[in-house]
């Protein structure tokens, strides 16, 4: 089991240091979106949203918008990092309704909850965590467990 798996994972008696819940909103900032390259893991299903979402066939999402990575799928990025579905212009994702995974369940990635040290980092760099909507510790879980990150 991984470090990260260990910290995550509680035992019966244990409350994670978030047991209270914590707030976040999506502010639609863009800053996740862009920056440094990373990888944005899509599946099929993913893909598929997206693919209806646009009008567009899947194969061309496939082929334009994927890239494998580690065995893996992830979404292409513009060579400045940007994700390929960012809108640099105005500053918002063009699939947002339909937003991989990935996406829809940050900031409650397990790498994330790992510590109070980790969230704070995140909320330095994300204006969203921190504030807003309230998610109790079963939501966050939830979240935390539909992407391995």
């Amino acid at each position: 089991m991984a470090e990260s798996e260990k910290k995550f994972k509680k035992t019966a008696t244990e409350q994670p240091w978030y047991q209270d819940g914590l707030q976040f909103t999506c502010s639609q900032c863009g800053d996740c979106c862009t920056g440094a390259p990373g990888v944005v893991w899509v599946d099929n299903n993913d893909v598929k949203a997206i693919a209806d979402y646009l009008d567009k066939p899947i194969g061309e999402i496939r082929l334009f918008h994927t890239r494998p990575v580690r065995g893996r799928v992830s979404l292409t990025e513009h060579q400045n990092g940007d994700c390929t579905f960012f809108d640099s212009k105005n500053r918002h994702c063009t699939v947002y309704p339909v937003r991989p995974g990935q996406c829809r369940t940050w900031p409650f990635w397990k790498s994330n909850l790992e510590s109070r040290e980790k969230w704070n980092e995140v909320c330095e760099s994300c204006p969203g965590s921190g504030t807003g909507e309230f998610f109790s510790l079963e939501e966050m879980e939830e979240r935390a467990g539909r992407v391995d990150i």
